[in-house]
């Protein structure tokens, strides 16, 4: 996932076997404020660890952020992935972590891939079977030929594709930098709709590739989106090779949390996050406020009201709790940053999952010779239903439906059972014969992102005119420029990144910061190692006038 806007390689950054950079000895030790503890937050806490620096982790609610799993309580069940579930194998940061930590995984049964045995799409009442996108009629195909199409039309997108695939810098950001003032301001929708590809089709054509998306399903729900959000996804094959990672997402953080590396300065052999915290992370945080003189720091206080000063504070909750439920001083960022964090927009995402006895969409019905349900997307309510396998006869997750924005706010209101309850009845209408709940075991498992108080939505997604915004945030950890009074307060996590609701955004934002930390305490990264900051005149975003 080399991000256009600024595509320095993560992968090889992390890969390398000296580390990151080291700081001023008389720092070991030293105490630096990280307020949550989602994957931004692990990774940035990790690193500093291994600098010999002590991170102090603040968490409102569970280890791991929106990579939070759920079974019953008292139960083998599966683990219901409620936020991040599916992940590029180009996001090849991320991965340096699943890796370091011996995590399996396998690939996501996405629509029309080898790893989900059929899928189903259902459009104005019109079912369509595939086991392979070969089976569908060819209308489904002439959609994904206009959709490559309008890429290739305005986006130079096989060129982009090459020049990520040969880490060509100077490329990547001579066609990126032409793109990026000419589409700040166009949706996806206006996008699809003034292609020549698509404007010389029926308008079906463009609501059925809303459904469909050729990928993980729909795009309807992007099309308000800034085109700029599509291409940083489609560019970097972010749609495509996706996997699970077995167990459950939130094994990752939770595994990170107790991992003690190998190379590591200052701390003692054995030394893990979990181990400097006495077990676990300290709790919300409920004001950030620039220290008095002479203390030249920044004071951090908990909800019990104990206060702390840190040199540095790494933040990697979503941008607008800063605003919304924690006490910011306001003096801490500019007020165009101030202005960034406010304009950011989230998506909401609603998932519901059951528990099923065993995964009895692999019977094949023997009048038709065809699974008796299929991965589906369809135009009702749920959207997109999703089948997870366990072992054979073993207890096995259904996502009834996962959806976004408008979609998502339909199921806002109603509890567990009344959302099952409206899901089985989109689903009947589909697969008439089959009789799901009989399978159900056990109490659903939802989450609606938008209506947790420690979330407010569910990733960040740039809408048309947002580019200057995002690129205030991503660019926070260069502060040479600085005011004094802006210094020493770092900001990560994916919705600060180019690419929200993506974890390795979610990782190389809290790399981003580390840097940052590091710099200002005098540390440096080897000579034949450099980090983002060394590279950023190079690789920096356009900035817009």
């Amino acid at each position: 996932m080399l991000v256009p806007d600024f595509p320095f390689p993560y992968d090889e950054y992390l890969a390398h076997t000296d580390g990151l950079g080291v700081i001023p000895p008389e720092y070991h030790g030293a105490e630096i404020a990280v307020i949550g503890a989602g994957l931004s937050g692990l990774v940035a806490a990790y690193e500093l660890m291994k600098l010999g620096l002590k991170p102090v982790v603040y968490e409102a609610a569970e280890l791991g952020g929106r990579l939070r799993g759920a079974r019953k309580a008292g139960t083998d069940h599966p683990v219901a992935d409620l936020g991040g579930m599916r992940f590029p194998r180009s996001g090849r940061a991320f991965y340096h972590y699943v890796d370091l930590l011996g995590l399996d995984t396998r690939p996501f049964p996405n629509p029309l891939t080898a790893a989900s045995d059929s899928t189903v799409i259902e459009i104005a009442g019109q079912k369509h079977y595939a086991e392979s996108p070969g089976d569908l009629p060819r209308f489904f195909h002439d959609v994904a030929d206009a959709w490559h199409a309008c890429l290739e039309e305005r986006a130079h997108f096989s060129g982009m594709q090459q020049a990520i695939k040969d880490r060509d810098y100077a490329t990547i950001k001579k066609l990126w930098n032409e793109l990026v003032p000419l589409l700040d301001d166009v949706s996806f929708s206006h996008y699809l709709a003034t292609s020549k590809a698509f404007s010389s089709l029926p308008f079906e054509y463009r609501e059925a590739f809303g459904l469909v998306g050729f990928g993980t399903g729909g795009f309807d729900t992007n099309f308000p989106d800034s085109m700029l959000e599509i291409l940083r996804v489609v560019y970097v094959n972010a749609e495509d090779d996706q996997h699970r990672i077995v167990g459950g997402a939130q094994r990752l953080p939770q595994l990170l949390w107790h991992h003690a590396p190998e190379q590591i300065a200052y701390w003692p052999a054995g030394t893990s996050l979990a181990s400097l915290h006495q077990g676990g992370p300290r709790g919300a945080v409920k004001r950030i406020w620039r220290a008095p003189e002479p203390a030249r720091g920044i004071d951090v206080t908990d909800r019990w009201g104990s206060a702390t000063t840190y040199p540095a504070v790494i933040t990697s909750c979503q941008s607008w709790l800063l605003s919304a439920r924690i006490d910011t001083d306001e003096s801490l960022f500019s007020q165009q940053l101030w202005t960034a964090i406010e304009r950011s927009h989230y998506m909401q995402a609603s998932k519901t999952f059951v528990v099923v006895d065993r995964p009895f969409w692999k019977d094949v019905d023997p009048e038709t010779g065809r699974h008796v349900l299929s991965t589906t997307l369809t135009d009702r309510l749920t959207r997109g239903t999703y089948l997870l396998d366990n072992g054979p006869d073993q207890p096995a997750l259904i996502c009834l439906s996962y959806t976004w924005n408008d979609d998502a706010l339909k199921w806002l209101t109603l509890d567990g059972d009344e959302r099952v309850r409206l899901m089985l009845h989109s689903l009947k209408q589909i697969y008439p014969d089959v009789d799901i709940a009989s399978h159900i075991v056990g109490d659903p498992i939802t989450v609606s992102w938008e209506d947790d108080p420690h979330f407010m939505g569910a990733f960040s997604d740039n809408l048309p005119g947002h580019y200057r915004y995002q690129e205030r945030l991503y660019t926070h950890f260069m502060q040479d420029g600085f005011d004094t009074a802006h210094r020493g307060i770092y900001l990560c996590g994916d919705d600060v990144s180019w690419t929200g609701g993506w974890a390795e955004g979610a990782v190389t934002t809290g790399l981003n910061a580390v840097w940052g930390v590091m710099s200002q305490l005098g540390g440096k990264t080897r000579a034949d190692n450099p980090g983002p900051g060394d590279r950023f005149e190079e690789l920096k975003p356009i900035r817009l006038p």
